[in-house]
């Protein structure tokens, strides 16, 4: 994930756009930081999901076979 100040920065931007307007550069910067949260947060978004092991009410594992296919590819890398 993001560190404590990319975060805090983002914030501060975020705030300081609903006061006021941002510069060109605060804009940019802005846009670049929330990229590369989208970023982090999709990645773990995915590592989560491909973690999932789905059991039925019996006690089966009802796993999608496309989620299984994920689990193989990252053991293999």
């Amino acid at each position: 994930m993001l560190s404590d100040d990319k975060i805090k920065r983002i914030n501060e931007l975020s705030a300081k756009s609903k006061e006021d307007t941002l510069s060109a550069a605060e804009a940019e910067e802005q846009q670049a930081l929330r990229q590369e949260y989208l970023k982090a947060f999709r990645g773990s978004m995915k590592q989560t999901i491909e973690n999932v092991t789905v059991i039925d009410p019996e006690g089966k594992d009802v796993t999608p076979e496309k989620l299984k296919d994920a689990k193989n590819r990252n053991k293999l890398n």
